[in-house]
């Protein structure tokens, strides 16, 4: 599927997340200025699981962090969530895995 060929809101999110799929993730973040790791998937993967098993759930960089620790090569802190997600790990790092923009302010 083709980005240019998907709905997107007015601040490029995806319309329809059914629509996601990692080339998506790989055209929306060559748009954001993102470089695309393991570990970003990572990100992806816990943020989409989130979304569409546990009632539409957008957790913040701190429950992110608190999540994902267990699972991560070396400590897992906000800065390396930055690092990977520069723009803001929950709102970059959603718009890349195809979820709507969250609404929430940032941080903790």
């Amino acid at each position: 599927m083709i980005l240019a060929d998907l709905e997107r809101d007015n601040h490029g999110y995806l319309v329809d997340f059914n629509q996601w799929n990692e080339s998506v993730a790989e055209e929306i973040a060559k748009e954001e200025g993102v470089n695309l790791t393991n570990e970003s998937f990572k990100v992806i993967n816990f943020l989409r699981d989130e979304y569409i098993n546990n009632n539409a759930n957008q957790p913040n960089e701190r429950n992110m962090v608190k999540s994902l620790k267990g699972d991560w090569n070396g400590k897992l802190t906000t800065k390396e969530l930055y690092a990977l997600f520069p723009k803001g790990p929950a709102k970059q790092a959603g718009k890349i895995a195809g979820l709507p923009e969250t609404k929430r302010k940032g941080g903790y």
